[in-house]
């Protein structure tokens, strides 16, 4: 079977399963139907998961703390020869923190964006984000633009917004429905 279908061949459990279903009489491969939820799945799913999977970009954000470190050089102090070094009180490091939102595929990070102290994240805002995805992806991913990215991202209200479904669907990236949490 590999040699005649190639990649596309089923898996020996599931050549079991359809002789078994032979032997008590079963004429076809395809599943009965059945009441309940149907299936939402392409054959290009089935047929190549691997393509399929490459194609996928998820996006999270996450808080950044940034720190101002003492250098060197100005946590020296000069001391008398012999007498104790002075001790040294741990500071709070954490000077700020700025959001940082990561976009990623199988491959690794694509993009991160940090969000300017003051701003915030509205759907004009996410829309360019969108943008710089795009020529990020056309940058570090040669390719997947044209096989076509799936845009995996929560319903936060920004990503639902008009402005931003139309960007995404300018950028040519289709969005994939994200179950509510």
């Amino acid at each position: 079977m590999a040699k005649t279908l190639g990649e596309d061949f089923p898996s020996y459990s599931t050549v079991k399963k359809w002789v078994a279903n032979f032997k008590r009489g079963k004429e076809s491969v395809k599943d009965d139907p059945r009441s309940g939820r149907p299936k939402t799945a392409t054959s290009e799913n089935e047929s190549n998961p691997a393509n399929f999977l490459k194609r996928f970009v998820t996006r999270d954000e996450t808080w950044v703390h940034h720190f101002d470190p003492e250098s060197k050089e100005k946590s020296k102090e000069w001391t008398k020869k012999g007498s104790q070094l002075p001790k040294k009180f741990k500071r709070v490091a954490s000077v700020g923190k700025v959001m940082a939102s990561v976009f990623w595929d199988s491959e690794g990070v694509i993009m991160i964006d940090y969000l300017q102290k003051g701003q915030t994240i509205n759907g004009e805002y996410y829309a360019s984000e969108l943008r710089q995805l795009k020529a990020a992806i056309k940058e570090k991913r040669r390719g997947k633009l044209r096989a076509g990215v799936l845009l995996l991202q929560d319903n936060e209200p920004v990503h639902t917004a008009h402005v931003s479904v139309a960007a995404a669907t300018q950028c040519g990236f289709e969005l994939l429905p994200h179950p509510p949490h």
